[in-house]
């Protein structure tokens, strides 16, 4: 993959953009020293570009009703394309899973998973994860606080 050229601009448009995604065009021109339609055409060509994927609301899980959240380590039969293939497949497919992530180390996949409580989380694991065909083992890892959950990437000077 190709890394696209940021300018100064680009860069600042990002960091506001990625800490409150419904500033509106006009206070975002004001905070980056634009006008409201150059600064328009910049934001369409860095969605354009696929820079910005898209926005998002951040919705605090435990304040409508998802009290456990947990990463999952999967380790597949078999490291082949078919096997890869058809657990993506699978995971795409239950909602709980909000990442999956291929990786190296002792499993295949890390997930994070988030669920009402241990009784819909073990339910979750015993009917629909651990049921996937091609998983060979699953090490789960519950979430008891998290201190850092940043979605704002450090945009690297050019």
């Amino acid at each position: 993959m190709k890394t696209i050229k940021l300018d100064a601009t680009d860069r600042k448009i990002l960091e506001l953009l990625q800490k409150n995604s419904n500033i509106t065009n006009a206070l975002l021109a004001k905070e980056i020293g634009l006008s409201p339609a150059p600064t328009l055409e910049r934001v369409n060509k860095l969605e354009a570009a696929g820079i910005i994927k898209s926005y998002h609301a951040v919705v605090d899980g435990s304040l409508v009703g998802l009290g456990v959240s947990t990463f999952v380590m999967a380790s597949l039969k078999g490291h082949n394309k078919d096997n890869i293939e058809k657990f993506i497949s699978a995971i795409q497919k239950i909602e709980e899973v909000v990442e999956c992530h291929h990786i190296t180390g002792a499993g295949d996949f890390i997930l994070r998973i988030v669920c009402a409580d241990i009784a819909a989380y073990q339910q979750l694991m015993l009917e629909k994860v651990s049921n996937i065909d091609v998983v060979d083992g699953l090490q789960s890892m519950v979430i008891l606080s998290t201190f850092k959950d940043s979605k704002v990437y450090p945009i690297p000077n050019a």
